[in-house]
């Protein structure tokens, strides 16, 4: 699939434009601060619901202005295909082809995106969280159903976490709040299980054939608990754990244990990347990791997600810039850069460049 054209009101710094893109290689160029990464956002909300920089939807929203639109034109296996994002500082409305959604579960499955950016290259090194995130982004695109899940999960947890602090502790609520997170955090753990097997055997794939075999990539899922092969034994681990730590959790006035704790174990040769690898050998694995997440979706959806690549060529030396560069044949590719060199230009056959100065676009 490919993104046609996107419009774009009273967006970030964008007063209002619509802009086209060409089925291939589009190259967003501009100073930092102009809008190259804005545009790339607004195409990410258009697939996810949500920014890949912020958690505050309302940041999006010019700041003369108490809304924006965003809308994209694609071609989705031949077919037209028109999303819609309406915001304002109380509410947002989706429209798909016309239709009205109001939910992000609602939005999932429509179009299928791929962002990789300089934040993603110290997806190994920093907090679980980002490795969590990481994962839970490929579920989100695969599994609207996981995202529903999840947000119950989240949900649950922070009603959980209320009531642990407050002054007299009522056990039989969290015994009910116990359950739900034991109903939910099964499923969110089996599911991880399942696609970090995927990630695990496409990444080291991708891997070997950047280091020349030199590397063997293992990732594996590393949950706070004991996992276990299906659902109903998962929930019976989950209730022994909540049981166990109940006395910790209550002291601590938090919910110690559970799949929001998980976290990914990223090895090359059996050797903790996060710990002891190189700089070069981390950049490395996350490029593996983004590129066996373009993959998983076209194997599992047959569609060839649009790939955005935000300011992130510059970080990587010209190996590895090459690999990115052979990899993407088949997707749609919209790069943003402050400035790139015309060795790489040249790579990129047929590409489009735009030009962004302060939220106006020429190409």
């Amino acid at each position: 699939m490919y993104i046609k054209s996107i419009y774009l009101k009273k967006f970030r710094n964008y007063k209002e434009i619509k802009i086209p893109f060409q089925e291939k290689i589009n190259i967003i160029l501009g100073k930092n601060g102009h809008g190259k990464t804005n545009l790339l956002e607004g195409i990410h909300i258009l697939s996810m619901g949500k920014s890949f920089r912020t958690n505050i939807d309302t940041e999006m929203i010019n700041f003369d202005s108490d809304y924006f639109r965003v809308r994209g034109e694609f071609d989705k296996e031949g077919s037209a295909l028109s999303v819609e994002m309406n915001m304002n500082r109380n509410d947002r409305l989706f429209k798909i082809n016309g239709a009205e959604k109001r939910k992000n579960a609602d939005l999932l499955e429509n179009v299928y995106t791929v962002i990789f950016s300089p934040d993603d290259l110290r997806i190994i090194k920093e907090e679980p969280e980002k490795r969590r995130k990481f994962i839970d982004r490929q579920l989100f695109q695969l599994k609207p159903t996981y995202y529903k899940e999840l947000a119950k999960y989240k949900k649950v947890l922070k009603n959980r976490n209320a009531s642990l602090k407050e002054e007299e502790i009522d056990e039989g609520l969290l015994d009910v709040w116990d359950e739900y997170l034991i109903e939910i955090g099964a499923k969110i753990m089996i599911e991880r299980k399942d696609i970090l097997l995927k990630i695990n055997e496409i990444s080291r794939e991708i891997n070997r054939s950047i280091t020349n075999s030199k590397e063997n990539l293992k990732v594996e899922y590393e949950p706070y608990i004991d996992i276990k092969p299906d659902q109903e034994e998962q929930k019976i681990e989950l209730r022994k754990i909540f049981q166990k730590s109940r006395k910790k959790d209550i002291e601590r006035k938090t919910t110690t244990s559970g799949p929001h704790k998980d976290d990914i174990k990223i090895s090359l040769d059996d050797i903790d990347t996060k710990k002891y690898g190189s700089q070069g050998q981390q950049k490395t694995a996350a490029l593996a990791l983004k590129l066996a997440e373009l993959r998983i979706i076209k194997e599992e959806t047959g569609e060839d997600a649009i790939l955005l690549l935000d300011d992130v060529l510059s970080e990587l030396d010209i190996d590895r810039q090459n690999y990115l560069i052979n990899s993407f044949k088949d997707n749609q590719v919209i790069i943003s850069a402050a400035d790139i060199s015309e060795s790489i230009i040249k790579k990129l056959h047929e590409s489009r460049i735009y030009k962004v100065n302060k939220g106006e676009i020429s190409y």
